[in-house]
C-alpha cells in the first residue's frame, strides 16, 4: 500500500498481546500471542530500569509500546523498517480513533465526554488525549533512540524532532536554568492549558461529609493540609508521622527523595481516630490498610491499600455528590491556597509541594484567580456603564470653550 493513501480511520488494532508483571528485573513486559516476551521491548525496558525508573513508568512505557507493536503488525511493517510515514499516521490515527474499552460503559455513559455542572471538570470520553499522544510518541522516540545508539537497529527514528535548522539547540540558554529537551516532536499536538481551580469550602465539607471511614477522612486531610500526591500518601509507613511536631514523611514522586511536610491538627486526628479502630500498629508496615479482610491465599487479612481503592473511595462520594472530584483537585487546592496567601513566599510552595523547579509552580499556581478577575471586570463595566450615564463635567470658569473644544475634541460641548 502507498504510504500516502493510508486512511487511519478505518484502521482497528488487533488484541495481540499482552502486558504482565514479571518477577525478574524488569517488573512489566510485552507478550506475544504465544505469551514469549517481545525481545526488542524487553532489551530496552532493561536500559530503561537501569536508569532507575520507577516501576509504574516501566508499566506505562510497556502499554504504549505493546500499542505501537499492533500498529506495526496491522500495517505490516517491521519494527526495525519503521519509518517517519509510521509515526505520522500513527500519530494521526491516536487523534482520530475511539479507544475500544475491555468492558461496555453502564453508569458513567450519560456523562462521557460532558461537563459536570458542579466541579465544571470534564469527564474521560473514548478518544485519546494530547497528553496521552505526546506521551506514546516520547516513548516510542526513546525506543528508536536505544537502538540506532547500540548500532543494531534501525538508522532512522519514525519520531523525528520539529527542530528548525536554522536555530542552533541551547543558543540562548540562560545559565541559571535547567537545559531542556532540544526540540519538539514533530508530530505532537498542542495541550490546551487548563489553570487549576480551587474546591470553594462549601464544596470541600460537601466531600468530606460523603466520606464513610476515619480512614478516607485521614487521608483527604493530609491532602488537603500539604498538596502531597496519592501516591506518596499511599506510600507512608507508621514510622512516617511525627506526632510530636505533626508532620508526615513522604517519598516524592519524581525523585524519589524522602521530605517532611506539615500537616493540619486535624488531619492528626483523624489519623488518631483511623488507628483506634484497630488497624496494624507496626511502625514498619504500611499506614493505610482496607477496611475489609480478603483472602489471597493466607486466610481473612487486612490488605495495603493501593491507588485502585482509594478511586473506589472517590467514586462512592462522587456518586453520592453527583461530582468528578478526584485527589488531584486536593492537591491544587492546597497548592492554590497556599500560593495566594501572604506569609507564605513562592519558595514555600514550591518546597512543600516538591517542584523542582520555581518556574513550574509559577507557571501553574502563582496566576490570578480566574473568579476573582471576573468579578473586578464585572465591576469595571458596570461603573463604566454608570459614568457614561452622568452628564460632562463642567469646565472651570475662565477657560474659552473653543480652546476647549480643540483640547478636548468637543467632548465638554
Amino acid at each position: 500500500m502507498d504510504e500516502f493513501s493510508r486512511d487511519v480511520r478505518l484502521i482497528r488494532l488487533p488484541r495481540w498481546g499482552h502486558v504482565s508483571a514479571n518477577p525478574g528485573v524488569v517488573p512489566w513486559l510485552v507478550f506475544d500471542e504465544e505469551g514469549r516476551a517481545v525481545e526488542p521491548v524487553r532489551r530496552y525496558l532493561i536500559d530503561f530500569v537501569a536508569r532507575y525508573n520507577r516501576p509504574g513508568s516501566v508499566r506505562s512505557y510497556a502499554f504504549d509500546l505493546l500499542r505501537w507493536w499492533r500498529w506495526l503488525r496491522v500495517v505490516d511493517v517491521p519494527w526495525n523498517q519503521a519509518t517517519p510515514a509510521e509515526g505520522r499516521d500513527f500519530a494521526l490515527w491516536l487523534g482520530a480513533t475511539v479507544k475500544v474499552p475491555n468492558a461496555a460503559r453502564t453508569v458513567s455513559s450519560a456523562t462521557a465526554g460532558t461537563i459536570n455542572p458542579i466541579t465544571k471538570k470534564p469527564y474521560l470520553d473514548d478518544r485519546y488525549k494530547p497528553r496521552t499522544i505526546r506521551h506514546s510518541n516520547a516513548v516510542i522516540r526513546s525506543f528508536y533512540t536505544f537502538w540506532i545508539e547500540t548500532g543494531d537497529g534501525p538508522l532512522i527514528n519514525p519520531v523525528p524532532l520539529a527542530r528548525s535548522e536554522r536555530r542552533r539547540p541551547h543558543a540562548h540558554h540562560n545559565p541559571l536554568d535547567p537545559y531542556r529537551g532540544e526540540g519538539r516532536l514533530r508530530y505532537n499536538p498542542k495541550v490546551p492549558r487548563r489553570r487549576p481551580r480551587q474546591m470553594s469550602d462549601e464544596r470541600w465539607n460537601e466531600l468530606f461529609a460523603a466520606l464513610r471511614s476515619n480512614r478516607d477522612r485521614a487521608i483527604v486531610a493530609l491532602a488537603i493540609s500539604n498538596g502531597a500526591r496519592a501516591s506518596e500518601l499511599l506510600g507512608m509507613k507508621g514510622v512516617d508521622v511525627d506526632w510530636g511536631d505533626q508532620l508526615v514523611r513522604v517519598v516524592r514522586k519524581g525523585a524519589q527523595a524522602e521530605q517532611w511536610l506539615p500537616a493540619s491538627a486535624e488531619a492528626f486526628i483523624w489519623v488518631r481516630l483511623y488507628q483506634s479502630e484497630g488497624t496494624p500498629l507496626d511502625p514498619q508496615a504500611p499506614l493505610w490498610w482496607t477496611l475489609r479482610r480478603r483472602d489471597h491465599g493466607a486466610g481473612l487479612i487486612h490488605q495495603p491499600m493501593n491507588y485502585e481503592a482509594l478511586r473506589a473511595v472517590f467514586r462512592r462520594a462522587n456518586a453520592l455528590l453527583e461530582t468528578n472530584w478526584s485527589m488531584h483537585d486536593l492537591r491544587h487546592t492546597a497548592a492554590l491556597r497556599m500560593a495566594r496567601d501572604k506569609r507564605l513566599s513562592p519558595r514555600d510552595v514550591q518546597t512543600i509541594l516538591g517542584h523542582a523547579h520555581l518556574s513550574t509552580t509559577a507557571d501553574i499556581y502563582l496566576v490570578e484567580d480566574e473568579e476573582q478577575v471576573i468579578a473586578r471586570v464585572q465591576e469595571y463595566l458596570a461603573d463604566v456603564k454608570e459614568r457614561a450615564a452622568l452628564p460632562p463635567p463642567s469646565p472651570a470658569i475662565g477657560y474659552e470653550a473653543s480652546a476647549l473644544d480643540v483640547l478636548f475634541g468637543g467632548e465638554l460641548a
